[in-house]
């Protein structure tokens, strides 16, 4: 695995777990763990668990007893790492979004698409379509329970750097991040919205705007925090962004992401209206999903609450008993699991890289539409 910020945590717990709850075809083993400061990746790996450390993801790469690149670091350093891996022969999964430019992405999806002609495979960590209850609003989707789609609303909320004098982080450099809000959190509405409807999104029109233009250097930076400096820098990311899009399905969808929403800690939420029913999805309440079915007769009809832990829900049969609830870490371990499964079997894991440059050509929309005054714009068109 290359990185080990807050990341790094989380696919350490998932690659952990994994082949200890589900019954897996192979074991994955976690042997080596890459990072530029040897001191801090060495006390990354003794925590978490890694076998050994380096400092050189490539003289890893070149290593015969690797067979996964797992990347976890800025965005800037995803396409280099990856396709080098991918032409070593190794399998990769790449945190999202894919890259930071549709430039990078497309180079990427090229290559997987390339190693996969070889059975070597790649896939991006969309991570949240694996927590059941968003799995489970797929299924309900694609088995016709809401009828004739009509409109969905997905919005990704946290509020994180309301504070103006909070350090200027990685992620609010867009060299290092790509972009603010709209890749880091937005990237994760457009993939779930996505998913759950079974249908792309077509053509976009959006604003992005960035609140606070300037903030102390940071410190002693680390995951998602880090100490502030005298010293001062600009965001050249954006803080938030709004848009509208158009699915290939034709319906319309609104789409929120920002770090501004005072109060909301990780709220990806997203709501799905159709003909027959309706769901409502909230990562805050991630155990259990909303669901309207207009079918029952007038007087009976309301949002009821299903709690998705039950062992005829996705990926629940191998953990607790029904009603025992899940967290945050254990997308992860079905991520593993899921990727595990797909690579042994010779099949493509999904999300794809193509998947993530799809998602990538969205984001590149919404930054085109603001800068030319929210016009509507084409996905396909980025380049």
């Amino acid at each position: 695995m290359v990185g080990y910020g807050f990341m790094g945590a989380a696919h350490s717990q998932g690659w952990r777990v994994a082949p200890r709850f589900f019954d897996l075809p192979a074991t994955p083993t976690m042997d080596i763990l890459v990072g530029r400061n040897a001191e801090a990746v060495s006390a990354a790996a003794d925590k978490w668990g890694w076998a050994e450390t380096a400092t050189d993801w490539r003289e890893v790469i070149a290593r015969d007893d690797v067979d996964v690149i797992d990347i976890v670091t800025p965005g800037d350093s995803h396409a280099e790492i990856a396709i080098a891996a991918l032409e070593a022969g190794k399998h990769v999964l790449c945190e999202k979004p894919l890259a930071n430019s549709v430039e990078e992405a497309r180079l990427m999806a090229d290559a997987a698409a390339h190693a996969a002609e070889r059975g070597v495979y790649a896939m991006v960590g969309f991570t949240y379509r694996r927590v059941p209850a968003a799995t489970f609003a797929r299924d309900l989707v694609a088995a016709g329970r809401l009828g004739e789609i009509y409109q969905v609303r997905a919005s990704y909320l946290q509020d994180w750097l309301i504070d103006p004098e909070a350090p200027l982080a990685w992620r609010l450099q867009k060299h290092l991040a790509g972009s603010g809000a709209l890749g880091d959190i937005g990237a994760h509405a457009v993939d779930l919205a996505q998913y759950v409807t079974g249908s792309s999104l077509a053509s976009v029109s959006g604003t992005i705007d960035t609140i606070i233009r300037e903030r102390p250097l940071a410190e002693n930076a680390h995951g998602l925090s880090a100490t502030a400096s005298t010293e001062r820098g600009e965001v050249t990311v954006d803080d938030i962004a709004l848009f509208t899009g158009r699915f290939e399905s034709g319906v319309l969808g609104s789409f929120e992401a920002t770090r501004f929403s005072t109060g909301r800690k990780n709220a990806l939420r997203l709501e799905v209206s159709g003909s027959k029913g309706a769901l409502s999805f909230d990562l805050e309440n991630l155990n259990s999903l909303e669901f309207y079915d207009a079918t029952l007769p007038a007087g009976t009809q309301g949002f009821s609450t299903i709690q998705v832990t039950e062992p005829e829900h996705p990926y629940i049969a191998a953990w607790w008993p029904a009603g025992h609830t899940l967290g945050y870490e254990h997308g992860f371990a079905h991520q593993a699991k899921d990727f595990v499964e797909a690579v042994a079997a010779g099949s493509q894991p999904t999300p794809s890289f193509a998947d993530g440059l799809q998602v990538q050509q969205v984001l590149a929309a919404v930054e085109s539409s603001s800068d030319s005054g929210s016009a509507w714009t084409n996905v396909t068109d980025q380049k």
